[in-house]
C-alpha cells in the first residue's frame, strides 16, 4: 500500500472513529483516548521507566488508573493528574496509591508550583490533555517542557484537530503549538509514533526530550 493510500485510509478510519466516540474503559473507568495510543503509552512508560507522570486533563480517571497501573507493573512512581473539573468528579474519579489528583488549570502558577515541587529533578514525563486550544497548549509546553528529563517524553494529545486530518474548522490548536514550540526546543524531537502504530490521534505530538 503507498502513502497517499495509507493517508485515505488514516483520515477514513480516524474520522469514523471520532464520530462514534466510543471511548475504551480500563477497570471500568472511560478513557477518552484511541487504543492504539493506549498500547504506545505501555511502550514508552515501559522504556523510560519515570518517576512521575504528569497528566493535564483527567477527565473520567480512567488514563491516571491504566498509568498507575503501568507503573504497578514497574514498582516504581506516581501521576499527578490535573483538571479543573476534580473537585467536584472527586467521588466518582478512581482511587489509588500511585495518582495524586489536583483541581485547577494546568496554567495555573499555583498548580504548576505544586506540580514542580513534587517532581523536582526526578525522571518526568508530562502529557497534555486539557484546553486544546493552541494558546493554551503553547502555555502549558513553556510550563511544563522543563521538567521532563532527559530519555522521557513530552506528550501532546490531539494533534489530529484542525485538519490533521480531524475537525478542520476547529481552529489552531496542539498541532499548531507544537510547530512552534519545536522550532526553538532543539533538546525535544517528534518520535514518529503515529507510523509505527499504523493509527494515532496524536500525529507528530510524541515528542522525546533527547538533551
Amino acid at each position: 500500500m503507498n502513502y497517499d493510500k495509507m493517508r485515505v485510509l488514516y483520515h477514513q478510519h480516524l474520522t469514523h472513529w471520532s464520530k462514534k466516540r466510543v471511548w475504551p474503559q480500563w477497570m471500568g473507568y472511560p478513557v477518552v483516548k484511541y487504543p492504539a495510543d493506549m498500547l504506545t503509552y505501555a511502550q514508552i512508560i515501559w522504556q523510560t521507566k519515570p518517576d512521575f507522570i504528569v497528566e493535564c486533563g483527567t477527565e473520567k480517571g480512567g488514563s491516571a488508573l491504566f498509568f498507575a497501573h503501568l507503573l504497578d507493573i514497574l514498582k516504581r512512581g506516581r501521576v499527578i493528574s490535573i483538571d479543573i473539573k476534580n473537585r467536584e468528579r472527586s467521588r466518582r474519579l478512581p482511587r489509588h496509591r500511585r495518582i495524586l489528583y489536583l483541581s485547577g488549570s494546568s496554567i495555573d502558577e499555583t498548580i504548576i508550583a505544586r506540580v514542580r515541587g513534587k517532581v523536582q529533578a526526578r525522571r518526568c514525563m508530562v502529557i497534555l490533555d486539557s484546553d486544546h486550544a493552541e494558546n493554551h497548549v503553547t502555555q502549558e509546553l513553556a510550563a511544563y517542557h522543563g521538567l521532563v528529563t532527559p530519555g522521557c517524553y513530552l506528550v501532546v494529545e490531539d494533534t489530529s484537530a484542525n485538519g490533521h486530518p480531524l475537525r478542520p474548522k476547529h481552529g489552531p490548536g496542539p498541532y499548531e503549538a507544537v510547530e512552534k514550540f519545536l522550532s526553538h526546543h532543539p533538546e525535544f524531537v517528534g518520535v514518529p509514533w503515529e507510523a509505527r502504530m499504523l493509527f494515532s490521534l496524536n500525529p507528530g505530538g510524541w515528542l522525546q526530550r533527547v538533551s
